[in-house]
């Protein structure tokens, strides 16, 4: 359908020659996409090695530096690519949860048996500490910049647990909500200012 609507009479091309490219574009977009869970061809230089690295091997198993050299200059890319997607190609894809298997002979091990939980890791642990105890003494002095007004306002609206709605605040003070609304959004602009710095 993409080769009809692009398709220009006026060229002098039969729509099934011009066809033909379109069909197999689609065609290695499919395979790539399906592939691997993961995409294994993302740049157009790994897409041509993907397509292009299972014909011009001339045997089974790892290849040598030299045929690694030859394909590179072939395909105009870099060896390093070459090595990179041959591994891609040659390493499974493995599930990161363990499987159900209860044999051990078809065990494999899964990252999440191996992969460290960093959720307890003491370091992570205290720079959240600190990261919070920083962002609260910040917040602390942004308030204590705010007249009274306004940082009983905004302590109310948005750090109590009991939150009043703008009428409720605008008939304890004697003012209109939308002035409630208005001193709100100035004060959080002067303390979204005061935590930027």
């Amino acid at each position: 359908m993409k080769a009809v609507k692009h398709y220009d009479p006026a060229r002098n091309v039969r729509l099934m020659s011009f066809a033909v490219h379109w069909i197999r574009a689609e065609i290695y977009d499919y395979i790539l996409r399906n592939w691997r869970i993961v995409k294994v061809a993302t740049t157009k230089a790994q897409r041509k090695l993907f397509f292009n690295l299972r014909k011009t091997r001339s045997r089974l198993g790892w290849m040598t530096r030299d045929e690694v050299d030859a394909l590179a200059d072939k395909l105009d890319v870099a060896p390093e690519v070459v090595q990179q997607m041959e591994s891609r190609l040659a390493s499974p894809d493995v599930s990161f949860d363990p499987s159900d298997a209860s044999d051990d002979e078809g065990f494999v091990a899964a990252p999440a048996g191996y992969l460290p939980d960093m959720r307890y890791n003491p370091e992570v642990l205290v720079a959240q500490s600190d990261h919070e105890d920083t962002r609260s003494e910040q917040l602390t002095q942004a308030l204590a910049k705010l007249d009274a007004r306004a940082r009983d306002i905004v302590q109310r609206r948005w750090l109590d647990d009991d939150k009043p709605t703008l009428h409720e605040l605008a008939r304890e003070y004697g003012v209109s909500a939308e002035r409630i609304r208005q001193i709100e959004q100035k004060a959080l602009s002067q303390m979204k200012g005061s935590l930027a710095a």
